[in-house]
């Protein structure tokens, strides 16, 4: 236990602020968390601020990690995993206590140690266990401050039925789409096929299924007929058994950032993502692997960039988001913007889009990721 990290008293003086960088997580999104820890790692002010990696394995279990970000990299086309960067066979535990936010490094056989205080938690966790409020309502319940969405923006950003629910309440332009729960296609399978295909006489095909709580377009596939749906819901429900089927939109990608001011959340410049031609859709692998380029700023006129602009923000106000957002938009051909969806944490590697539209409206990755963790000791958990 020689390496691990010493502990320091909260009330030493003059003490950085601890940041507790929590990454990896039990989603299929996995890789793509370790992907954007290694670029946090580089990036984060070190004369401004201690970190502690925290992994969580794919099998759940909170790691003590290398601080090493090279070890974190995509190889021959292989995402990392915490497995990987983790040197200690013990466990992290974070505090339940609101009093103390002692963080203990537990080992079998040894005296637990204590690793010293946590004043906000950086949780760069995609998907389900760690972006959906399940690991906000543990930080809620502990007292400790964390980056990003709260417990239910997180959840409703999450869900892509609740939010398009949630977006439609407030006005927002929403595009069709159908969805099908757990007992539906359980127990009645030609019942939602039907449903499916009655769905597409409306709205044409193709059509685009989802798993309605997942990220990083997982199980997304493209369906031209009734003869690939089967394979299509059973691939979105190896990631989440309630699937949601979109029609296809015809028009331009559009991306906008949100990020939480002291003054209040502002938007980015926004970013065009163009057809990728190696890929039927803007997939995982173009994103993550073949790294598709974006266009940033996307070419719009003034007006359509103040109206995505204005979108944005009124997504992130819509779900009483925190921290920051992507929001992703469809340009129409008939020059209507159409929000398909949010992040409430996105991609953040620097070549990442969120990044690069703030890259491009003024604000530098480190500059980023301060403003993220100021903006997390700013605020309070609870209703305080």
């Amino acid at each position: 236990m020689s390496n691990l990290p010493s502990s320091q008293p909260s009330d030493q003086p003059g003490r950085k602020p601890r940041v507790a960088l929590v990454f990896g997580g039990r989603s299929s999104e996995h890789g793509v968390s370790v992907v954007t820890a290694a670029s946090v790692l580089r990036a984060i002010d070190r004369s401004k601020y201690d970190v502690l990696p925290i992994g969580i394995t794919t099998d759940g279990r909170w790691a003590l990690t290398s601080d090493d970000p090279d070890r974190m990299a995509i190889t021959d086309r292989r995402m990392p995993t915490v497995e990987q960067v983790t040197d200690h066979d013990g466990t992290v535990v974070l505090p339940v206590d609101p009093a103390n936010r002692e963080v203990v490094y537990s080992e079998p056989g040894l005296v637990p140690k204590a690793l010293g205080d946590v004043d906000v938690v950086f949780p760069v966790l995609h998907g389900p266990y760690g972006e959906d409020g399940t690991l906000q309502g543990l930080l809620e319940l502990s007292g400790v401050p964390y980056v990003g969405a709260g417990v239910l923006a997180s959840a409703v950003g999450m869900d892509k039925e609740y939010m398009k629910r949630v977006f439609i309440s407030f006005g927002l332009p929403v595009g069709p789409y159908l969805v099908i729960r757990p007992r539906d296609w359980e127990n009645d399978r030609e019942a939602a096929r039907r449903g499916v295909v009655e769905f597409a006489a409306d709205h044409g095909w193709p059509l685009f299924v989802k798993p309605a709580r997942a990220g990083s377009s997982m199980g997304i596939s493209k369906v031209e007929d009734a003869s690939g749906l089967d394979e299509a819901i059973e691939e979105a429900r190896r990631h989440d058994p309630k699937v949601i089927i979109e029609s296809l939109l015809r028009g331009r990608e559009i991306e906008c950032g949100v990020l939480e001011f002291e003054d209040g959340p502002r938007a980015s410049l926004p970013a065009e993502i163009p057809p990728v031609t190696a890929h039927d859709f803007y997939d995982f692998e173009a994103k993550y692997i073949d790294s598709a380029e974006g266009i940033v700023p996307a070419p719009l006129t003034p007006e359509q960039t103040a109206e995505v602009q204005r979108l944005a923000v009124a997504a992130f106000d819509s779900v009483s988001c925190e921290g920051l957002v992507r929001a992703d938009f469809f340009l129409l051909d008939s020059g209507e913007f159409v929000i398909n969806e949010i992040n409430t944490m996105p991609g953040f590697t620097p070549i990442s889009m969120y990044p690069r539209m703030w890259q491009e409206s003024g604000v530098g990755y480190p500059e980023l990721v301060d403003k993220l963790i100021q903006a997390a000791l700013r605020r309070r958990t609870g209703l305080r």
